[in-house]
């Protein structure tokens, strides 16, 4: 059975003395980004990753000089013995005399030049938000997170639904909230074949970038065959309770264990379940001075506030795919 339930009605002069070769590691900063840029000027990031060689930096530099951009910072990681290069540069430039088709042109003759794996640019200003879909079962502290950052203007996404294996009466909090934003909500209740066309004819439809997963109900879902044929990004929460409980209530096992060290980890969904590429972790101490509420209090808390730190890396172009199963994070 499947029901749907809708709430809404229907470097230049930094880099230049940089000599042409790679780094195993280079950080530099300009202006800081948050600084006053004149209202000519438009902010641009670009992200690359590619085989190490000799020059990319400077090649990196005179692409963006040659427009009359200016970069803010630079990050660049050349592990050691892998023979890949990976950047990103925070830029300024003057919309009038560099367009954004021009732009995607440079850099991706740079691509071409480097044999790239990864090659993005983003200007904030001028590019729509990334469209994301939330995936929810019963908690909703993370989902409320969300949706307060997002009304605040604090999360740079557009949060175009949220779907639900869980009925949330008309008269919900959330519910109510969605409703006055206009946001759907879809209740989905059927085998697991049924939800995977729907959730992918859904997607697919309505263009989600990225989707969000807060359940692990959802599991068997999002299955190999399932992300093949969505073909982006899944980001999860989930608690990292030290040491380690499965099953059900793994709060109230961690606290009657009396753990010292509580955690939650945001990582890329893959095939094995809470094995994918790791983007956040954050970590707080508990003692006996906790009761089972206040415990509760400060494991949510964490999974909210390193959901929220993974979604704007990942936004912020911050994330890169390193070796099988690792992210490098700038």
């Amino acid at each position: 059975m499947f029901l749907a339930r809708t709430a809404s009605q229907d470097l230049p002069k930094k880099l230049t003395g940089i000599a042409n070769r790679s780094f195993k590691s280079l950080k530099i900063q300009g202006d800081s980004v948050d600084s006053s840029i004149p209202s000519s000027l438009t902010h641009g990031i670009h992200v690359f990753h590619c085989p190490d060689a000799v020059g990319i930096v400077a090649k990196l530099s005179e692409c963006i000089a040659s427009r009359g951009g200016n970069i803010l910072g630079a990050d660049v990681f050349v592990p050691e013995k892998k023979h890949v290069f990976y950047s990103r540069s925070e830029f300024i430039f003057d919309p009038a005399k560099w367009s954004r088709l021009q732009m995607e042109e440079d850099f991706l003759k740079l691509s071409t030049t480097f044999n790239a794996m990864k090659s993005v640019v983003r200007v904030p200003d001028q590019d729509p938000k990334y469209k994301i879909a939330v995936l929810v079962s019963k908690q909703e502290h993370c989902l409320v997170d969300l949706l307060h950052q997002w009304q605040d203007g604090r999360l740079p996404v557009d949060i175009t639904s949220v779907i639900s294996n869980h009925d949330r009466a008309p008269n919900t909090h959330v519910f109510r909230f969605l409703q006055r934003h206009g946001i759907p909500y879809h209740y989905v209740h059927a085998g697991n074949k049924i939800i995977k066309l729907y959730l992918l004819e859904y997607l697919f439809l309505n263009q989600i970038f990225l989707l969000i997963a807060l359940l692990l109900t959802f599991s068997e879902v999002l299955s190999g065959d399932f992300l093949k044929k969505y073909g982006k990004d899944i980001i999860n929460i989930h608690h990292g309770l030290l040491p380690s409980f499965k099953g059900g209530s793994p709060s109230r096992q961690a606290f009657d264990a009396g753990v010292k060290l509580i955690g939650a980890t945001s990582h890329f969904v893959t095939e094995e379940l809470d094995a994918g590429p790791i983007i956040e972790q954050m970590v707080e101490r508990v003692s006996h001075r906790d009761n089972l509420q206040s415990f509760v209090q400060k494991s949510e808390n964490l999974e909210k506030q390193c959901l929220s730190k993974a979604i704007k890396s990942y936004c912020e172009l911050r994330v890169l795919p390193y070796q099988e199963n690792k992210t490098v994070v700038f």
